[in-house]
């Protein structure tokens, strides 16, 4: 049995996670952190991770970039496994979780999905094969209630990509400025706010008199959920380190 405490319990993606945990008999949530401290079952909901009534096997985040410090140090100081599933964390948060993954096992990525995860190996593999020959544009569309933009997913295709080719490409976020050709270094990406939809991703390799687009829609917050649930049980016993979906797919 894994023991889960949820930051950012009393959230959209918190409410799913507890849905998708309370349906499985190898996990149970046991406590909740979040600002707003109702409660919406049957287990306690405290404001920080200091003040959590036991130490939990597996800490699962789906709160904000500036809890990271708290949530962080409270992981380290007792060896508590964390789940990340929030976006939109700067490179100096990023170098963070890192750092702390030499102490403790961390698990992150930027989408819980394992479609998300299987189109990144598409992409790849697309880049590889393609190379210079088509253009690579990224287009990604969200709810209206999305902060940060692009994505974080939108980002893990773009350097999943990059990678692939060596890191020879540039990531150009808005054109409106910019009076001139596109570059072939480039990879384009492209952010859409609007109405309530969940997360939907399309990489366009653009050549001449071809268009290859590989897809992803997600039709609920659940997919995501799940893919939270599935890592705190897999990283529960793991040891100190960096994971991500390798480890579940």
């Amino acid at each position: 049995m894994t023991n889960i405490a949820i930051c950012g319990a009393n959230g959209k993606m918190g409410k799913n996670v507890f849905a998708c945990a309370d349906g499985r008999d190898d996990c149970k949530v046991i406590a909740g952190v979040d600002v707003f401290t109702k409660q919406y079952a049957d287990f306690p909901i405290v404001e920080s991770p200091d003040k959590l009534p036991e130490k939990p096997d597996v800490i699962i985040d789906f709160s904000n970039p500036a809890l990271l410090h708290n949530l962080l140090g409270y992981c380290l100081s007792t060896g508590t496994p964390l789940v990340i599933g929030s976006t939109g964390y700067s490179d100096e948060q990023i170098a963070q979780i890192k750092s702390a993954a030499q102490q403790i096992p961390v698990f992150f990525t930027f989408n819980m999905s394992l479609g998300i995860n299987l189109l990144v190996q598409l992409a790849k593999k697309a880049a590889s094969v393609l190379g210079d020959q088509f253009d690579i544009e990224i287009v990604e569309k969200h709810h209206n209630q999305k902060i940060d933009a692009p994505s974080g997913t939108a980002i893990m295709l773009a350097n999943a990509i990059n990678e692939t080719l060596d890191n020879s490409k540039h990531y150009v976020y808005d054109r409106h400025s910019r009076r001139q050709k596109r570059e072939k270094s480039e990879i384009g990406m492209h952010a859409i706010r609007g109405g309530t939809i969940v997360g939907e991703h399309d990489v366009i390799f653009a050549g001449n008199d071809e268009v290859i687009t590989l897809s992803h829609s997600a039709a609920s917050k659940m997919v995501f959920a799940n893919g939270a649930v599935n890592a705190a049980v897999a990283i529960k016993d793991q040891p100190a380190g960096l994971y991500d979906m390798s480890l579940i797919v």
